[in-house]
C-alpha cells in the first residue's frame, strides 16, 4: 500500500473516493493509503473462509454472527477494508442499510500480504483501540493462520496453525475448519490432501 496525497492535512472520505477504481484506498491514522486489489490467491482464501464461517451464522440466533467479506469499516476517522469481519448477532442483529459499518466488528480477518508489513501494526492498533476482540491473520502462500485475542488492550497470539490442519479457533471454536481449503491448490493435487 502506498501513501498518497493529501500530505498537508488529514485525509477525508472525499479524498478516498477520488482514487481510481482499480485501487483499494483506506485511511489509517489520517493518512490515505492505496494499493492494488488483493491477488486472486488472497481473494480466494477470504472467499472460502467466509463460506466456511457462514455456518456460524444463524438468523435470529442471539449467539449467531453476521460475517461479510471485505466490509467497509468507518471507525472514527479511519476507513479500513479487512478481508472479512464478523459481528455477534447480539451486537448487530440486522445489517445496516448503509454501504459501510460504523460499529466495530467483534472479529476481523486480515491477509497481510495485501498491504505492506509496515501497516500491520497500525491496522492492529486501530482494531485494538476500537475493541475488536479477535483477529485472524492468514498467509495463503505460507499456509498459516495466526489467531489473536485482545486482552487488556493488547493483542496476544493464541495459536498459529500451519498447513492442512483441522482447527478450532476462537471465536469460532464450535466449528472445525479444514485449513487446506483456504490454500491455493498445487497442480495435480486436490483439496484436503
Amino acid at each position: 500500500m502506498t501513501r498518497v496525497p493529501p500530505f498537508d492535512r488529514p485525509a477525508s472520505y472525499d479524498d478516498l473516493l477520488r482514487q481510481p477504481d482499480h485501487l483499494v484506498a483506506e485511511i489509517l491514522d489520517g493518512e490515505l493509503h492505496a494499493n492494488l486489489r488483493p491477488s486472486a490467491v488472497a481473494a480466494g482464501s477470504a472467499f472460502t473462509l467466509g463460506g466456511m464461517l457462514r455456518r456460524a451464522c444463524s438468523a435470529g440466533d442471539p449467539d449467531g454472527w453476521q460475517i461479510l467479506n471485505e466490509p467497509e469499516l468507518r471507525l472514527g476517522a479511519d476507513v479500513l477494508f479487512p478481508a472479512a469481519a464478523g459481528w455477534r448477532a447480539s451486537r448487530l442483529p440486522e445489517l445496516p442499510r448503509t454501504a459501510y459499518f460504523s460499529i466495530a466488528p467483534d472479529w476481523v480477518c486480515e491477509i497481510p500480504a495485501t498491504y505492506p508489513a509496515s501497516l500491520r501494526s497500525r491496522r492492529m492498533a486501530i482494531y485494538a483501540g476500537e475493541g475488536v476482540s479477535y483477529a485472524w491473520l492468514i498467509d495463503p502462500v505460507a499456509q498459516t493462520l495466526e489467531v489473536r485475542s485482545l486482552q487488556e488492550g493488547r493483542w496476544r497470539v493464541v495459536a498459529t496453525h500451519v498447513g492442512g490442519q483441522l482447527v478450532r479457533a476462537v471465536p469460532f471454536e464450535a466449528l472445525e475448519l479444514q485449513l487446506s481449503a483456504l490454500w491455493p491448490r498445487e497442480p495435480g493435487k486436490t483439496r484436503g490432501r
